[in-house]
Parts: C-alpha cells; structure tokens; sequence
C-alpha cells in the first residue's frame, strides 16, 4: 500500500488540473496559433507559467485504485498487476481467466 500522503498528493493535482484545464488550453492554443502576433504569444506563455506546477496533466501518476501503487499499472483496468491478478483469481474481474488454464 502506498503512503496516504502520495495518493493524496496525487489526487490534490488530479483536481488542480480538472480546475485549470479549460483556461490552461485556452493559453496553448494562442501560443499554437500562428495567426496571433509575437507579443500576445509571449503574453499568454507568460500566463501559463504564473498557473500552478501542479495544474499541468503531465504531474498526474497514473495509481492502482485498490493500492494505490504507482508501478505495473494497467491502464485499461485502474489497477496495478498485483491487484489485477488477486481480482482475476478470485474470479471477481468478469471475462478474464487464466492464460495457463
């Protein structure tokens, strides 16, 4: 199990970027646009430099639900592979059985 403290540090910057999503993508895209002159573009890099470190989606680690262990992550389930293989055992994850059986 991991420390409480790094799941809830994580799920501290999960809400800082559902919380600053929309104005973060908002600065991307003058900076991308090529039509918006040097002057805006480097207003709007400036903007999105004062936005907090950990607003940016890229901070986020991706956590087993159960675990919250931050390695041997299997995206498609949520859950690490310890955790998926204890569920798949017991027969608690629907369609998924034994490769050796």
């Amino acid at each position: 199990m991991a420390k409480k403290s790094s799941i809830a540090r994580n799920n501290k910057r999960i809400r800082l970027v559902k919380k600053y999503q929309e104005n973060r993508n908002n600065l991307k895209n003058i900076t991308n646009d090529p039509k918006k002159s040097f002057e805006e573009k480097m207003e709007a890099r400036k903007q999105l430099a004062l936005l907090p470190k950990n607003s940016s989606p890229v901070r986020v680690r991706n956590r087993c639900q159960k675990t919250g262990r931050p390695r041997a992550y299997m995206r498609f389930f949520g859950l690490s592979r310890i955790s998926f293989r204890d569920l798949a055992l017991r027969g608690h994850l629907p369609g998924i059985k034994k490769g050796s059986l």
